[in-house]
């Protein structure tokens, strides 16, 4: 069966060609929007939980850009049982140099260690931490404006984390100045085997203006990554309908010039089914192919986009093996379901008609 689907393909070159190409820039599609997407997610997921094990964040609020807590709850919060320590942070964004838009964060002085020095210091007062990404695109090497004001490079670093590769790290009593905030979330880590609930509780006590959750709870419902697996989930169901059309179309072409061999094959007894299952075993192949010359396409183009000075790191995509997975299922399905219409339609009709050449 296999081997005469191979035949049948190789007589029909062209045609194989175009499901070929048509089926990869589906694929393609699909795997760039879903892994950018997640990659996004993931990225600002590790900054979130970098930190601790509660976030808190102003009450009511949808987007962490948008928060505003007072700082001087940290010391009341260290106070509770079972708090390891309390960090704090300013999500911002400004226009450097040439670069339209880099992120900024304002942090306090017990989360520069997250940020891995590979030149020089951590900052002091009127002093920027600039990520490996950024640096590499400015001119000037020694200040960066930022908004109104100037401040002296006092080092680099190097995250893993896109977002934060591609970013400023200033003290977060600087930030809060020039965005005019307090901070946007504080993180709190909690010792080892500490009951996380009961001091969500005690937390939401100290202010009736702060929303507390756990760090996974938070990601979990967070409305802007809501947002975009939502419209990542839309365009590439978007790109699989795309891809479904122009295969029936290609198949439907394909199966009418192969309107003779299917009427001899009916007229010497073979059953609809089989005919049927020849043409689906075709696509089903076609559909390997595809999925595997598209997801070394996407992990290239995902390289590229991953390195790319323009997009500074904050473009970052993940193909985890659940992802390959689902979208190799997807391929299957698309060729598959593809070939259906055409391949009911040839086998249904008179093999008389078939042999003689009219249409389908």
């Amino acid at each position: 069966m296999i081997s005469s689907a191979l035949k049948a393909l190789k007589a029909n070159k062209l045609k194989t060609t175009l499901i070929y190409l048509s089926l990869i820039f589906s694929i393609v599609s699909i795997f760039l929007i879903s892994s950018i997407s997640n990659g996004v997610i993931a990225m600002y997921s590790s900054i979130l939980k970098n930190d601790g094990n509660i976030i808190v964040t102003q009450a009511k609020i949808s987007d962490t850009f948008f928060s505003n807590v007072d700082i001087n709850l940290i010391e009341k919060i260290n106070k509770l049982n079972n708090i390891k320590e309390t960090s704090a942070i300013i999500f911002g964004a400004s226009p450097v140099e040439n670069l339209p838009i880099v992120a900024i964060y304002g942090v306090t002085q017990n989360r520069f260690k997250n940020y891995k020095l590979i030149k020089n210091s951590y900052p002091n007062e009127n002093e920027a931490l600039v990520g490996k990404s950024i640096y590499s695109s400015l001119i000037n090497k020694k200040n960066i404006q930022i908004a109104n004001k100037t401040f002296k490079i006092s080092g680099v670093f190097e995250s893993s984390i896109g977002f934060e590769n591609g970013g400023v790290v200033l003290n977060i009593k600087e930030a809060g100045e020039i965005f005019n905030k307090s901070a946007s979330m504080l993180m709190i880590n909690t010792k080892i085997d500490s009951n996380i609930d009961e001091i969500i509780k005690e937390i939401k006590k100290l202010s009736v203006n702060i929303d507390v959750k756990s760090s996974q709870n938070f990601v979990d419902n967070y409305n802007q990554f809501k947002i975009i697996k939502t419209s990542s989930n839309i365009i590439s169901l978007i790109a699989f309908c795309m891809g479904l059309l122009g295969i029936v179309s290609i198949m439907s072409i394909t199966v009418n010039q192969r309107k003779s061999e299917f009427g001899i094959k009916r007229a010497i007894g073979i059953p609809i089914s089989k005919i049927i299952f020849t043409i689906m075993t075709e696509s089903f192949i076609i559909g390997c192919f595809s999925f595997i010359s598209a997801f070394f396409i996407s992990h290239i183009t995902l390289y590229f986009i991953k390195n790319s000075s323009l997009l500074q790191g904050y473009v970052n995509g993940e193909i985890s093996s659940q992802l390959a997975l689902t979208i190799f299922v997807t391929s299957i399905l698309m060729a598959i379901i593809g070939s259906i219409a055409p391949a009911l339609n040839a086998a249904k009709t008179d093999p008389i008609i078939l042999i003689q050449g009219n249409k389908i």
